[in-house]
This record gives structure tokens, sequence and C-alpha cells, in this order.
């Protein structure tokens, strides 16, 4: 059996998709520049620890608290009586859900859904970012097969942590400070970026260095057959393996 035997499905976005996207990350990016311009990207963690938080160890709580700091700024936004941005629906996804936080904006008479996936890098480790897992093969490949117009969104995130005395108590806070936002969408980062895990059920789809990474645009149908390509390509995987996952997820035409 070869893969090019295979009679797969081929889904055809909107023509609309890429200005649809390309909306969904200029308003993401807008919302987070202000929170940095206005100086609200601080997350302060209080504590009754005299010698402060333990910096070494701070990445650990990282992705939790900032993933919250992200939903409750849309909240925000979402709960302005006029807000600029639109933003008409903010929900937080399910600890193994297929992103973090859904966003839907309104635009002209239709609504835009994003699925946004926060990813949090230490600008004080030094291999903070590289190789993340995103989600599954098997999981993102059938999303574009159900909806073409399936916009999946990467958040990223950097920050620093230092701790900072407070004059009157004398108890030192830890200071979570948002410095760098970098936001795109999955299928248009550039193939070189991407990277396949075989690890963990049908595998991770990675991205090499979450916060910088080049844009090569295609459509659903070429962003299927690209992780098609990422998961054949390893030691680790089959051409059965992949007829197997494509019959279990209705990948093949009927």
């Amino acid at each position: 059996m070869k893969y090019t035997d295979l009679d797969l499905k081929k889904p055809v976005e909107s023509k609309n998709y890429k200005l649809e996207s390309e909306f969904v990350i200029s308003s993401v990016k807008q919302i987070f520049e202000e929170k940095r311009e206005s100086g609200n990207n601080k997350i302060i963690i209080k504590t009754n620890l005299k010698m402060g938080l333990p910096l070494e160890n701070i990445n650990k709580l990282a992705a939790p608290l900032i993933e919250a700091w992200a939903f409750e700024t849309f909240l925000e936004i979402r709960d302005e009586s006029e807000n600029k941005y639109r933003l008409i629906n903010v929900e937080a996804q399910e600890r193994l859900g297929m992103s973090d936080i859904i966003l839907q904006f309104r635009k002209n008479k239709n609504v835009i859904t994003g699925n946004i996936d926060v990813k949090a890098t230490s600008n004080n480790i030094k291999n903070s970012g590289k190789s993340p897992n995103i989600t599954s093969f098997s999981r993102i490949r059938t999303a574009y097969i159900q909806n073409p117009d399936f916009i999946f969104i990467i958040l990223s995130i950097k920050h620093k942590v230092y701790n900072e005395k407070n004059p009157i108590t004398s108890i030192i806070n830890g200071i979570m400070e948002l410095t760098e936002f970098n936001i795109y969408d999955l299928k248009y980062v550039s193939e070189k970026d991407i990277a396949y895990n075989p690890s963990l059920g049908t595998g991770q789809i990675q991205i090499k260095d979450i916060h910088y990474v080049e844009y090569e645009y295609r459509t659903a149908w070429e962003m299927c057959q690209l992780l098609d390509k990422k998961y054949l390509n390893s030691s680790r995987r089959t051409i059965e393996d992949f007829y197997r996952e494509a019959v279990k997820n209705k990948w093949i035409k009927e």
C-alpha cells in the first residue's frame, strides 16, 4: 500500500479564510500590545516567603498562571460595553481540550471563531520554548477535515520573573512580567518549523522554537499533506499505521 493509493478527503476552506485568520491574529495582537504599553502586563505572586520565590523552578507555575491571565484579559475586553475588538464570546477549554481558549469575534454580519493555544516561554531558562507539544497528529488533522475553516492560533508569551520586596510588610513578592507576544496561525507555519514527535498516542505536532517561526501560506489540504508527510517520515510510523488512523477518523472518501 502507498500513500498515493488512498482516496483521501480534500478539505477546501472558504475564500475568506486568510482574511479571517489575519483578523483574529491582528485583534489578539492589539489586545496584548495595549496591555504591555499600559503597564498591565504583570502577574503579582504574593506569598509569605521572606526569601522570595525560588526562581529556578518558577517555570512550573508559569504556564497555568499565564494562561489564566490571558483568559481574564480576553474576558475584560468582552465585558466592556463597547469593545472596539467586537469580541463577543470567550470560553476556557478543559485541560485536554484542543485549545486553551475559544474566542469569537463579530465582523460585519459574520462571527469568526479562533481557537487559541497559549504557550509560555521563560527568558530566564536557556532552552525554554524549544519543541513544545502543540496537539496530537490525529486530532489536528481531523479538525481540518471536519472544518476546513478551523482557525488554530498559537499565542506565544515570553516572560521574566523576579522578586520585589514590599516596603511595608518586608515580604518579598514574585513578579511575572510578560515581555513579548507572538501570535500566528498553525496552518501557515513553515515546514521547517514544524516537527513530529511519535511519542504519546498518535504522536505530537511540535514547533521547533515556539516564539520564532516563519510563514508559508497553504491550503487546508496542503496542511493535511504536510502533517501526513511528517507522520510518515518517522521511523516509528508505517503506511499501515496511517491507514488505520485514516479509517478510524474518516479521512478516506466513502
